[in-house]
């Protein structure tokens, strides 16, 4: 795969995971903080969960080389 997939996939998962965090310590959502409860956010929710899943690509590929 490509390595400029794999970083955008990995920093758009981080950021989900850095507001999951906020949701959890503080109750709270940037997301719906800056998009509201709009089509946009669950838009925003859809792709980082599809980052997410197309990080589990990692667990394959973590004994070949990844340049």
């Amino acid at each position: 795969m490509s390595k400029g997939l794999d970083i955008t996939a990995l920093t758009i998962s981080i950021i989900g995971a850095l507001n999951w965090g906020l949701i959890g310590f503080f109750n709270f959502n940037l997301v719906a903080f800056l998009f509201g409860t709009s089509w946009l956010a669950r838009v925003i929710y859809a792709i980082v969960g599809l980052c997410g899943l197309y990080l589990f690509t990692f667990y394959g590929r973590s004994g070949q080389d990844m340049d």
